[in-house]
């Protein structure tokens, strides 16, 4: 079984304390970075998209209907 690595982080501000900038910063900061990691361990993106359809973006650009 592949190894599973992971990083420990400490948040200078909870959530609950975050203006409402900092909060959609935080939470745009942390989509990025789990598409980052995805799309480096070529894996897609899987989400329900704007039509309410669950879709998987992968690293090429390409996004597909998953049914």
């Amino acid at each position: 079984m592949k190894e599973v690595k992971f990083r420990k982080g400490t948040m200078l501000k909870r959530p609950i304390e975050m203006s409402k900038e900092e909060l959609l910063n935080w939470q745009k900061q942390g989509e990025k970075e789990a598409r980052e990691f995805l799309f480096s361990i070529k894996q897609p993106l899987v989400y329900y998209n704007s039509e309410g359809f669950l879709v998987a973006e992968k690293f090429d650009g390409s996004v597909e209907k998953i049914k």
